[in-house]
């Protein structure tokens, strides 16, 4: 038995574009964001997708180009950043720049490419 006043997470909610096109979708819990959440374009691909815990980020995270590319790639903890995160050059797939986050701040070497994978950069943080 449940003890009282404890609650599960809440119904999907979701929410839409003007066009109709489907927004967002996941569930509060206490009123912040809890649980597995999707965000969409307009066009109707996906554009993020993550874990929320008591309304910060946490866990993998990736974001999508509007054609549906990956644009970006990390992990939250405790809604900072941490860990090694990747992002893309927009909607071509291919590696912009990468490195570490450890309590949201940028650490270690960041290697910075061009459109064509050459290193362009080496940045050291």
């Amino acid at each position: 038995m449940a003890k009282k006043g404890k609650r599960g997470p809440g119904p999907l909610k979701k929410a839409y574009y003007s066009n109709g096109q489907l927004k967002s979708a996941g569930r509060y819990l206490y009123g912040k964001r809890n649980g597995p959440w999707k965000f969409y374009h307009r066009n109707g691909n996906l554009w993020a997708a993550g874990t929320f815990e008591r309304g910060e980020c946490k866990g993998l995270w990736k974001w999508f180009a509007d054609n549906g590319v990956v644009r970006q790639v990390g992990r939250f903890d405790g809604g900072r950043q941490v860990g090694r995160w990747k992002r893309y050059h927009g909607g071509t797939g291919r590696l912009y720049d990468e490195g570490e986050y450890k309590a949201g701040k940028e650490t270690g070497v960041w290697r910075v490419y061009d459109k064509k994978g050459k290193l362009v950069r080496a940045r050291k943080f």
